[in-house]
């Protein structure tokens, strides 16, 4: 089984009049390639926000921030690299149960 794990930003929150991002919108998602019995591939996923402190000096143009600039500021906004080894841990994980539950809810009849 290969699980995997993939960024991506949902939207950004700025100050209009120098294009300062504040705070970063992302979610993450973990794609196993082992199909349920619908035949879709397991998925998991978290949704989050942070905060982002203004940098010092010139900010770079709204216009010319990428996607994995972005991402950069917020994976190190959250703890760096420690942090997200541990949100990627921690849906595969949830990943894994979902595909081989330890746990169940219902009852017999």
């Amino acid at each position: 089984m290969a699980i995997t794990t993939t960024w991506s930003i949902n939207t950004l929150e700025r100050e209009v009049a120098d294009g300062y991002v504040y705070t970063v919108h992302y979610s993450v998602n973990a794609v196993s390639d082992t199909l349920d019995p619908e035949g879709n591939p397991y998925s998991q996923g978290a949704y989050g926000s942070v905060g982002l402190e203004r940098p010092e000096g010139d900010l770079i143009a709204y216009d010319s921030l990428t996607e994995e600039t972005v991402l950069g500021w917020a994976q190190a906004a959250l703890g760096g690299s420690e942090k997200v080894t541990d949100i990627e841990n921690a849906l595969e994980a949830a990943l894994t149960e979902k595909m081989s539950p330890t746990k169940l809810a219902g009852v017999p009849w």
